[in-house]
């Protein structure tokens, strides 16, 4: 059935993803569980993405969060911004981001080789494309099919450990969901999207996490509206930025607000976004961008897992 498809006020929270994006899913999740409606603009899966790129300066990976003129990109800052803004119920602890972390690098990097030495040969020479330019090196489907054996027995492993810490509780952080559980799910849940045959052995004889993966797939992805990514465009050319974070002094890039600051990734995906600092925490970095014609954007970032650096001013110091 057809979404309902309505323009957005700026206070909205709009998630710029598809359907098939495995960290996309967890924010997707975190929404259902705070019971939060949101905006769904879906983006396509390989470049261009000209309705997506004019919001973040560059930065082209999913999901992307806007709501109003402030722009979230990854998802771990993104789970942080509706924890901060839906604070009940309570999905996040200091351990969860530790454990969201390994989801997304550890588990992630198992996952990938096995989904794609079995599907590597089928997959679109398109899509094949833009992985290497985003990753920076070779799709290499032979290498991924030599390593899918590998990766099989490590995938199970990583599973296991989600299946003992699951002795004698429904959720991995007791009796109610969060973000640990959205975490470790991610990766259930890619797999069993793209291989079910082999999501289903590698989880044989693992039965509670069998069944706690169907108890975190019921908690669904709460009330969805699709949005053109026009739409959300226009959005962000009528909204202002939000008043920031509080700056860190002692933040350790010695950057003062207004300073430009260039930020990207350090693993793949490292197309370097530049702009003017507008705060530094411990956990993220806000800079800001002139986006002609959207006018003035805040664009987030975590500071875990991608890079901050101070910018040469120009010769006329702007």
């Amino acid at each position: 059935m057809a979404e309902e498809r309505t323009g957005g006020a700026a206070g909205e929270i709009i998630l710029h993803h598809y359907d098939t994006s495995p960290f996309s899913e967890k924010v997707r999740l975190l929404l259902g569980l705070k019971g939060l409606a949101w905006r769904s603009v879906v983006t396509p899966n390989i470049m261009p993405k000209p309705e997506l790129t004019p919001l973040t300066g560059g930065y082209r990976r999913a999901p992307v969060m806007q709501i109003g003129a402030d722009i979230y990109c990854d998802s771990q800052v993104i789970l942080a911004e509706i924890e901060a803004r839906a604070p009940g119920p309570r999905a996040a602890s200091g351990g969860a981001w530790a454990l969201n972390l390994w989801a997304d690098r550890l588990f992630f990097g198992v996952t990938v080789p096995v989904i794609f030495g079995e599907l590597g040969d089928a997959v679109d020479p398109a899509f094949v494309a833009d992985r290497e330019k985003l990753s920076g090196r070779p799709f290499d489907v032979a290498a991924m099919k030599a390593a899918g054996e590998p990766m099989r027995q490590q995938w199970r492993a990583q599973a296991a450990w989600i299946d003992d810490a699951l002795e004698g509780r429904d959720f991995l952080d007791g009796d109610a969901p969060g973000l640990s559980d959205i975490s470790a799910y991610m990766n259930v849940w890619f797999l069993a999207g793209a291989v079910p045959k082999t999501a289903r052995e590698l989880m044989t004889g693992l039965e509670r996490l069998q069944a706690w993966a169907g108890r975190v797939q019921a908690i669904g992805h709460g009330d969805r509206r699709e949005m053109s990514g026009a739409e959300a465009l226009e959005v962000a050319r009528a909204a202002t930025p939000a008043a920031p974070p509080a700056h860190d002094v002692h933040d350790p890039l010695g950057a003062a607000p207004g300073d430009p600051v260039v930020v990207s990734a350090d693993d793949y995906g490292r197309d370097p976004i530049d702009g003017r600092l507008v705060a530094a925490t411990p956990q993220r970095i806000v800079i800001a961008r002139d986006a002609s014609p959207l006018g003035r954007l805040h664009v987030h970032f975590p500071r875990a897992g991608y890079v901050a650096r101070r910018a040469d001013p120009g010769p006329e110091g702007d």
